[in-house]
């Protein structure tokens, strides 16, 4: 086979071939929590965003449940999560999101240092009307050093009370973001996320300064 000389066929160093597929490296996963109490809006969150249908492993809730499970009396809830939610949602060709909801009762705890391990960042969600049921996640993400940020879930597009006052009865650090999102909608978990991102993107610049 003679050599064709033509410019369009030769190719230099690493230049790449007219028309040939560009090698692209995959996008970088990135583990995000999901976390807060029974009934915040945790499924909702997760299945809101996923592109692919989320995993989740939703049980009916029982007469066993009664006193021990008690969902926002607003909802129509009548099953709860007993291990995890997973979804995932691609950033852009950089960067993809891979987010674990974690079961809001106390008694499934024991779950939660393997759902957190290599996790970037945490959304810790809030239900104003049972603020207390989400002590449990601030302080653990606390404990563990994790970025987190709180997101006011709006049922029915309303909060209870205005995000200063949730902040004060959470008594999280003033470095944490507290915002307000509704766990219906795409983009505005969307806005979450990224806000999350930051976060985390804040404390590996950090430690790579010091």
């Amino acid at each position: 086979m003679g050599f064709d000389p033509s410019p369009e066929r030769r190719v230099v160093g690493t230049a790449r071939v007219p028309g040939a597929p560009q090698k692209t490296s995959p996008p970088v996963p990135v583990k995000i929590i999901v976390a807060g109490g029974f009934g915040v809006g945790k499924t909702t969150t997760v299945g809101a965003i996923s592109e692919i249908s989320p995993l989740t492993t939703e049980a009916e809730m029982t007469t066993e449940s009664v006193g021990v499970d008690n969902p926002n009396q607003a909802t129509a809830k009548t099953t709860t999560t007993i291990a995890m939610d997973f979804g995932c949602v691609t950033i852009d060709q950089t960067l993809k999101l891979y987010l674990f909801g974690t079961p809001g009762q106390t008694r499934f705890s024991f779950m939660w240092d393997d759902l957190v391990r290599g996790a970037l960042g945490a959304l810790v969600v809030v239900d104003t009307t049972r603020i207390d049921d989400c002590y449990p996640a601030v302080d653990y993400f606390e404990r563990a050093g994790l970025p987190f940020v709180v997101g006011v879930n709006s049922f029915n597009g309303q909060v209870g009370y205005n995000l200063d006052e949730v902040r004060w009865a959470l008594a999280v650090r003033d470095d944490v973001p507290v915002l307000q999102f509704d766990a219906r909608f795409r983009g505005s978990v969307r806005d979450a996320l990224l806000v999350v991102l930051d976060q985390a993107l804040d404390k590996a610049v950090r430690m790579r300064s010091s």
